[in-house]
């Protein structure tokens, strides 16, 4: 076996293979001018590879990732096996205008026809209960760091409150819940465009505790940005973010500090410098797993 990453999930996936005792090797990579990738493995490869690269800002890496799973391959390998703990374009998953390519359905296709296996954490799924239904293979698998967040928070404090910003979050709020014993909250939230959102926080005795709200992504921000300045207008003196995913696209990480976010915390899915929470022995017990069977 042998693990190939990209260079922009290289320490990732080192901490990965260490925890699997498995060697590993960079892909390369070079841009031409014109935007064309140049993809380059080792020339000799095992019969499993595993190929690591979290997918966000996908359009550029999702044809390098099929250029290299391709090239692997016709280099010999018989199984192929993606970690991606960030998965990119699961959230359009109908066609909401005539139209509308639904695109969870195309890449979802695409991946199963590259991979033998899938792995990946939290994966933003709307009105389907299984990845499987996203990316039609067997091993397609869908982990959820709420543990390893979980265990980062239970250093942090001895109490706090858990704020999850929408319906949605309430799956990841109520299992760090259910972990670290903190109360948890849900807000209902109505988002009114890509950086536009409407929030109501639920009645509460806040306290003196300290609020975290916790999303699984972060992408304009706006959303944590609203939720901390309602908990303030509260009286809350001490709110902090925990990410899963810290898309952080244009000014967003800028957007949730100015709105007096103590901290900001998120998990190494995406290289980023608030990513202390690494996963890799969430990916390496499941990537075991995944080969006994």
């Amino acid at each position: 076996m042998l693990i190939l990453a990209f260079p922009d999930y290289l320490n990732q996936a080192q901490r990965l293979a260490d925890r699997l005792a498995v060697p590993l090797a960079e892909i390369s990579l070079h841009h031409f001018p014109d935007s064309e990738s140049l993809v380059r493995l080792p020339p000799s490869l095992p019969e499993h590879v595993i190929i690591c690269r979290s997918l966000n800002q996908p359009n550029d890496k999702l044809i390098e990732l099929l250029l290299a799973a391709t090239t692997a391959r016709e280099l010999g390998a018989k199984r192929v096996t993606l970690v991606a703990p960030y998965l990119s374009y699961m959230r359009q998953d109908i066609a909401k205008q005539p139209g509308e390519a639904v695109s969870q359905r195309i890449i979802g296709k695409l991946l199963a026809s590259l991979f033998d296996d899938v792995l990946t954490v939290d994966p933003h799924l709307h009105r389907i209960s299984s990845l499987d239904q996203a990316i039609p293979i067997k091993n397609a698998v869908s982990l959820t760091a709420t543990d390893a967040i979980a265990e980062f928070l239970k250093q942090q404090f001895a109490a706090a409150i858990l704020l999850g910003p929408d319906s949605e979050s309430k799956q990841w709020v109520a299992g760090i819940a259910k972990q670290t014993g903190f109360d948890y909250l849900i807000a209902d939230k109505i988002r009114q465009g890509d950086k536009q959102v409407a929030m109501i926080l639920p009645e509460y005795d806040y306290a003196d505790k300290p609020v975290i709200i916790i999303d699984d992504m972060a992408s304009t921000g706006r959303t944590i940005s609203k939720a901390a300045g309602l908990l303030h207008t509260l009286g809350v003196k001490a709110v902090y973010a925990v990410v899963t995913h810290a898309l952080f696209c244009d000014d967003a990480e800028a957007h949730i500090l100015a709105a007096g976010i103590k901290a900001v915390w998120t998990t190494d899915s995406i290289d980023h410098p608030s990513s202390c929470i690494q996963l890799d022995g969430l990916l390496a017990t499941a990537l075991n797993t995944m080969l006994r069977t």
